[in-house]
């Protein structure tokens, strides 16, 4: 695995702090580094109206795509508590969206990061734009 900049780790950090979270009280925080080298980040932002609410991977993706930028090199991202963290399941087929199979995924908790994988270890055999074409 690609060693982690403690910019982007900080970063995820940072915006984690802003998550609106008045129900779930569970702060998390995205920051992705592109191919090109930029940061973006995103953090969860809840909804009384539950299915309304946005997950850190996906604004971090949306602030990226808004960037004018499309490929991610590697994503932090941090969650609260004591059982580490990792994307939910739409949020690993977004990232697939605009990864390749290297793209490396870390999971970080309190005590930084806890864990890493690459794309294909966590949504093997996926479905992605290459499929439709």
């Amino acid at each position: 695995m690609p060693e982690i900049e403690p910019d982007l780790l900080a970063a995820a950090r940072e915006v984690q702090a802003n998550a609106h979270v008045p129900y779930s009280g569970f702060h998390v925080g995205a920051a992705i580094r592109t191919r090109g080298g930029e940061v973006f980040v995103g953090c969860n932002v809840e909804n009384a109206a539950y299915p309304e609410g946005a997950c850190a991977e996906g604004g971090a993706i949306s602030a990226m795509v808004a960037g004018g930028e499309r490929l991610i090199d590697a994503l932090v991202v941090v969650c609260d508590g004591e059982i580490l963290g990792t994307p939910c399941g739409g949020c690993r087929q977004k990232i697939r969206e605009f990864s390749d199979a290297d793209t490396v995924v870390h999971a970080a908790g309190p005590d930084g990061i806890g864990a890493s994988y690459t794309m294909a270890e966590l949504l093997p055999d996926s479905f992605g734009p290459e499929h439709l074409i």
